[in-house]
């Protein structure tokens, strides 16, 4: 998705135009990459786009999974009473609020802007599936990848939002893409056949105001496989099965 800076209405309804034809095109889950509602911000640039969980935009995401009948993952910018702000990746199904993973990897270039979240990763079940969240620098820690497979969790969903290096002026669009390309290739693959796990990822596509983004969607298998991708650095939509036993409480590779 093309997430402009803290325009939300315009993100919002975006979103309500990919959750509508996801749904018709039978997802369970539709997945947006890191900070898709509020756009990946400076905060103190714009601090009106520092959200918290009841807000209504949060409110809008929760409730448009209820009107579609769907599970929908979504990001934003969580204001902290305590601190810089937190990086927020929140699950909503069927129109409630089921819970959230705050990034936990805050590297050199966010560290002055956010706060690392507590530690805690829950493991989410909608249609069957169990499954965690990762955002965009947590592909470097292979530790949070174990610990949902030790979590039982059948597939993590990495959402995303790598900035590109240099000036848009310039902007090499495929070697940007290749770049995020092959570096999920190279760890979520490793990833996913350490736990045995599927694993998705959603990216940032395209130019914003004042930064870009390489896009790219994929989905990896149990063996490290690379079972589906988006192909390009373009805002678009990629749609994959991730295949569960049916009748069971647990989800389980088939």
């Amino acid at each position: 998705m093309n997430c402009e800076k803290a325009e939300i209405d315009r993100n919002l309804g975006l979103m309500r135009d990919y959750i509508s034809a996801g749904r018709a095109a039978g997802a369970d889950i539709v997945c947006f990459p890191e900070m898709n509602v509020t756009g990946y911000i400076d905060p103190g640039q714009y601090p009106d786009a520092v959200l918290s969980l009841e807000h209504p935009a949060i409110e809008r995401v929760v409730s448009l999974s209820g009107e579609y009948a769907t599970s929908v993952i979504a990001g934003f910018v969580e204001a902290n009473p305590g601190g810089k702000p937190y990086i927020n990746q929140f699950v909503a199904s069927d129109g409630k609020l089921l819970g959230f993973y705050r990034k936990k990897t805050i590297k050199e270039g966010e560290e002055n802007w956010f706060a690392p979240g507590d530690g805690r990763q829950p493991v989410f079940t909608v249609s069957g599936l169990a499954f965690g969240l990762a955002i965009c620098a947590d592909i470097d820690d292979p530790a949070i990848f174990a610990q949902y497979a030790g979590m039982s969790a059948a597939a993590v969903f990495e959402c995303a939002a790598p900035g590109l290096y240099g000036e848009q002026e310039t902007r090499n669009w495929s070697s940007g893409h290749a770049w995020w390309r092959d570096n999920c290739w190279e760890k979520l693959g490793k990833y996913a056949a350490e736990g045995a796990l599927y694993i998705g990822v959603a990216t940032q596509a395209g130019r914003t105001k004042d930064e870009d983004f390489p896009g790219g969607g994929y989905l990896f298998g149990p063996r490290g496989e690379r079972l589906a991708e988006s192909g390009d650095w373009a805002e678009g939509v990629l749609y994959a099965e991730i295949p569960i036993q049916e009748g069971t409480g647990d989800p389980e590779h088939v």
